[in-house]
């Protein structure tokens, strides 16, 4: 598979990732997270989609209600990846 394949798929698993993650109990913890930044950063860069995806996934996440420490570590990641 190529790079741009790679990166194509990439936001699929990733929104993917997030039905698991959501389905189980509606909302995100710091594993969860980082499981999808890891996907995300697997080419160490984020493509327009992959931002695309993380952002609806952090916007959802943050109105289920989320500790500090997540809220915040979704806040650093945003700055950090411009998302």
């Amino acid at each position: 598979m190529s790079q741009a394949e790679d990166q194509m798929h990439s936001y699929l698993e990733i929104a993917t990732a997030s039905i698991r993650i959501f389905a189980n109990d509606g909302t995100i913890d710091h594993q969860e997270l980082d499981q999808l930044l890891t996907l995300a950063l697997r080419d160490g860069e984020l493509d327009a989609e992959e931002k695309r995806v993380l952002n609806s996934i952090f916007s959802r996440a943050e109105e289920s209600g989320l500790s500090a420490s997540v809220r915040q570590r979704m806040r650093d990641a945003r700055e950090k990846h411009g998302i």
